[in-house]
């Protein structure tokens, strides 16, 4: 796979709950962390998810926001 995005968080699924058109994938990252992403049940298909395979979260945004208590 080559990308241009940097932000690429590699990590195993551990959960894919399809909707009436939309998943959400599930990512385990390490150390406790969990990226969740909201993609169309035609891409969980094309990309073969499933509990247990291997995939990256990758991330593309213009701005990060950071907020404290």
């Amino acid at each position: 796979m080559k990308i241009s995005a940097r932000n690429r968080l590699k990590g195993k699924v551990v959960e894919v709950t399809k909707g009436a058109t939309t998943a959400h994938v599930r990512i385990d990252i390490g150390n406790g962390s969990i990226v969740t992403s909201s993609i169309t049940n035609e891409a969980v298909d094309e990309l073969g998810l499933t509990v247990g395979a291997t995939a990256y979260a990758v991330i593309k945004a213009s701005d990060v926001m950071v907020a404290v208590d």
